[in-house]
């Protein structure tokens, strides 16, 4: 880290909270390519949109298209994909907003540096593991994915030539095979009411 930044001081989170009558989160959605975290994602934000509360997501191919434009695929690009993304999250949810997050995220060790650093900042971290099997999601595969790593044609790819570390402990596991879109957006809604992260 450079010698010559200072931090500046803002308002507490308890003072923002206060003022915006709202608590920030990071609901954190994991899980395999066309598994459902985008579309859910997506669900989720315009339903909390309409319901007047501060959401934004962060799209793991949007996110691609600009501040992380300069990243790859390898086990390295990874890493710090999720690590920028871990930290813009964490400034979302310090704002007083939920941070909904759609990355395929792979590595526990990631997800897990995420967590400790919404922890280290007191700010709510929920963990949802979109589950779905390998050969649903290669069935969906709208974008021709999976096909392309079977022949070899894109390299690294997760659940195929690339780990997928499933997590252990999540807040959430939701089984899109089993569950339509509108039910995983609601059970996370619903877990986020339980938490007194939102209010209606």
């Amino acid at each position: 880290m450079a010698s010559n930044i200072t931090w500046h001081p803002n308002l507490s989170y308890e003072e923002r909270r206060a003022l915006r009558k709202q608590s920030g989160a990071t609901v954190w959605l994991t899980g395999l390519s066309a598994s459902g975290k985008s579309t859910i994602a997506c669900a989720l934000e315009q339903f909390l949109l309409q319901k007047g509360i501060s959401v934004y997501r962060l799209d793991g191919d949007n996110i691609r298209f600009g501040l992380n434009k300069d990243l790859g695929f390898s086990e390295t690009d990874r890493n710090e994909n999720i690590r920028r993304i871990s930290e813009v999250a964490k400034l979302f949810s310090d704002s007083c907003s939920i941070a909904v997050t759609s990355f395929i995220s792979p590595y526990k060790i990631d997800r897990d540096r995420a967590r400790e650093l919404h922890k280290e900042a007191n700010l709510p971290f929920v963990e949802v593991f979109i589950d779905v099997p390998v050969e649903v999601a290669e069935q969906r595969d709208p974008k021709g994915l999976y096909k392309k790593a079977r022949e070899g044609i894109i390299k690294n790819f997760t659940g195929i030539s690339a780990p997928y570390e499933a997590p252990e402990n999540p807040e959430l596991h939701l089984k899109t095979d089993e569950l339509t879109v509108e039910e995983s957006a609601q059970k996370i809604v619903d877990y986020l009411v339980k938490e007194g992260l939102v209010f209606f």
